[in-house]
């Protein structure tokens, strides 16, 4: 038995936390772990599903994706740290200081954002509120915030506005991510997203998309784009060579970015 939260903000708080953790629960689990009523702990998901923080399924809560719903921002901070870093690391090697860098709202340009103050001046663009943040602290950047509907489970902005905004712009190298990919083509599970990348993939010079090998072999709803639309698709080492010779065989330039502190090999 946890500690037992006092108010019910603090419990929804504590039941977020542990779903997002855990990835999936059951709602009795979550009834026993916080002593409260079955009653009472669906009501508590019915509230953190409306915050966009979970999906309740019968029986349960998730915090993982499908190939309907995308999954919490909070969530997929947590999910392929390691690869995520590696990737960065070998994106960063695309960019030149005094570029304008798109970056959209998943947590791996995330990465690539932290490690740009090292080729500044640069201009960077962005929809996602933690790119933002992360941004504005950083010496020699001027930062392009894209406005629009924000929505509180990508952390971003999205929507006609954001769209608007995107077409009036022209980005040197846009750095972007997607939830699956398999048989030569990108997949993403909201259609909202995808306008929005399709609009950023359209406003910039050089296309790249950054995936950890736990995207390969998926599909989503939607499809994004051919992973041949791409100049450049990132993977880290995880992805298996079969996966990385078949898009090679379709002519789709990927790189294969090594895990740990191995220096990114860009030739």
């Amino acid at each position: 038995m946890v500690e037992r939260p006092t108010s019910r903000h603090d419990r929804q708080e504590h039941i977020a936390d542990h779903v997002l953790r855990e990835g999936s629960v059951s709602a009795s689990q979550l009834a026993e772990l916080f002593g409260v009523s079955l009653m009472t702990v669906h009501r508590d998901l019915d509230e953190l599903e409306r915050q966009g923080v979970v999906r309740k399924f019968r029986g349960g809560v998730s915090a993982q994706p499908s190939s309907v719903f995308e999954s919490n921002v909070a969530y997929r901070l947590r999910t392929a740290k390691a690869e995520k870093t590696a990737i960065a690391h070998y994106a960063r090697t695309m960019i030149e200081p005094g570029m304008a860098v798109m970056l959209d709202d998943s947590t791996t340009t995330l990465e690539v954002a932290g490690l740009l103050p090292e080729v500044t001046p640069l201009t960077i663009i962005t929809n996602f509120l933690r790119v933002v943040n992360e941004a504005s602290r950083q010496p020699g950047v001027r930062l392009i915030a894209l406005g629009g509907e924000y929505y509180p489970t990508h952390d971003s902005f999205l929507g006609v506005p954001c769209m608007e905004a995107i077409e009036s712009l022209r980005a040197d190298v846009l750095f972007t991510s997607t939830s699956a990919a398999s048989a030569g083509h990108a997949y993403h599970q909201e259609q909202e997203i995808v306008l929005v990348k399709r609009a950023m993939m359209r406003s910039a010079n050089r296309k790249v998309l950054l995936m950890d090998h736990t995207k390969l072999g998926g599909t989503a709803l939607h499809q994004l784009a051919p992973l041949s639309d791409f100049d450049d698709v990132v993977v880290d080492a995880g992805a298996s060579a079969d996966v990385v010779r078949a898009m090679r065989e379709r002519r789709v330039n990927v790189h294969v970015a090594p895990l740990g502190t191995d220096r990114p090999d860009t030739d």
